[in-house]
Formats: C-alpha cells, structure tokens, sequence
C-alpha cells in the first residue's frame, strides 16, 4: 500500500484555507498532518477539503491557540491522544491508516524565548513535554508507526543556517537536542528526512522577521517525519516544499513529505 504523507505547521487552519486547497491540489499527499490549526475542530473548513478527495480526518483542536489534524484520502480509525506534561493543550493525535501503519501528528511546545526554566516557564513545560513523550515511548514500544510534526527543535548542525550561533536560541540548545534524542532512542525512531537527505544543510521554517527570508536564509529545520525500524526501509522519496513559504500570506514553515510503500 504506497502512500505519501506531508506535515505542516498551517498556523491558523481556517486563515489558510486556500493553501491547504492549494497543496491538495497541486501536490495531492494522500495524508496530510496540520499542526497549530488554531481552531476547534468543528470549524476546521472540512467541506472544502472533502470535495478534494480528502474526505476523512482526525483532529483535536482549541480555539486561536494549537490544534493537530490528521486529513485524509484514505480511511482513518482515531486512536485518541496524549496530555502530555498535563498542559491541557491541543498538541497530540494518533490515527490508524485503514490497512496500514498508525500516525502521530505531534505540536510540541516552542518554549518561549529564553532556554532557562528558572526564568522561563514556558522552556521548562517544552522540556518536561519532551521527558513524557519519551517514557511512553520507552513503555509503549510502538511498531507499525510513523510521527510527525512540528517538533520545534532542530537536533542537528546543518538543521540550522549557523550552529554556533545557534547554540543558545531556543530550539538548538545542547538540552532540547539531548532531549529530543532521548524521546527519538526512546521509541527507535528513524529520521526518515534524513535517512533519505543525510547531507546538507535542510530547513523546514524560516523567520516572518525576516522580510527577504529566501535570500537570507536563515532557517531551521523543525517539522519532521520519523518512522520506526520495522517500516523506516519502505520510507523514500522525502522533501521538503520551500516553495510554499514563498505562496500569498504564508505560514512560517513549509510542508514535509515522504512516501512509504507497505
């Protein structure tokens, strides 16, 4: 059963009906994962989205804050979702692909500004999130599983336009890389962007800041695709579509995708 699969961070669902439609359309992945939809989950513009093909979805949503949906060609069974550090957020979701692996679409916390949880509430909560995922992973041992989603780290040197300088920014600090790596061991996950892209510098999110973003250049790469070993060798194909951060009123990130032949 080959299938392709995209993640994206859409920010804001229904503000950015069109680009979902758009890459619906034009790119067409059979599963699409959005991340920080912001929205409950009986706004989400499902109409639309049902007349493209994608007629099937799983979702947990909040009002202008957080939300994860799994969108669908293929038929989906909900496997519900984890609280994970007690946030009370939108951030989690699993599904089962009909006849195929499970899904988990992740929105782990940013973690505010300043990589201290002395000081930073916000730093602490994305690590203690990390830490959870982690055990379950540990206890839950998953098989037949695919994670994806805005992970809001960026683990390894050439994931981010300067390593050195990037050092203490939130999201490639020493702490939140050894932690991601934990949760990632944890559970046996493969890097499958990488597995399939091991060289190079790679971003999948670049600074509203910035106003020339693509000249600058100056991204990180925070959305990923991760697969466990019993399938991570049917995984090709991976990608990431720069493109869509340059479309009409944006998101910051751009979508990732991989195809998987089971």
């Amino acid at each position: 059963m080959p299938f392709t699969l995209a993640t994206w961070n859409i920010n804001s669902v229904r503000l950015r009906e069109a680009l979902v439609a758009k890459l619906m359309e034009e790119e067409a992945p059979d599963v699409l994962c959005l991340q920080e939809c912001k929205s409950p989950v009986d706004k989400i513009p499902t109409e639309r989205f049902r007349e493209l093909g994608y007629g099937h979805m799983v979702a947990r949503g909040q009002k202008g804050y957080n939300g994860v949906a799994i969108l669908s060609k293929l038929p989906l069974r909900d496997l519900g979702d984890k609280d994970f550090a007690a946030l009370g957020h939108a951030r989690h979701v699993a599904a089962e692909i009909e006849g195929g692996p499970v899904v988990h679409n992740f929105y782990v916390p940013a973690g505010g500004d300043k990589p201290d949880r002395a000081v930073n509430e916000k730093f602490g909560q994305k690590l203690d999130y990390l830490s959870e995922m982690r055990d379950w992973f540990r206890d839950e041992a998953p098989r037949n599983a695919i994670l994806v989603g805005d992970l809001n780290i960026a683990p390894r040197e050439d994931d981010v336009w300067d390593h050195k300088k990037m050092l203490k920014v939130v999201s490639h600090t020493p702490v939140e890389v050894e932690s991601l790596g934990a949760a990632q061991e944890a559970g046996g996950w493969v890097d499958v962007t990488r597995k399939d892209l091991p060289e190079g510098q790679l971003y999948s999110w670049w600074s509203y800041r910035s106003p020339d973003w693509d000249a600058a250049d100056k991204g990180r790469r925070l959305d990923h695709v991760w697969a466990t070993p019993d399938i991570a060798s049917a995984a090709h194909s991976s990608r990431i579509l720069r493109a869509a951060r340059g479309w009409e009123k944006p998101s910051d990130h751009a979508p990732v995708f991989a195809t998987f032949d089971l």
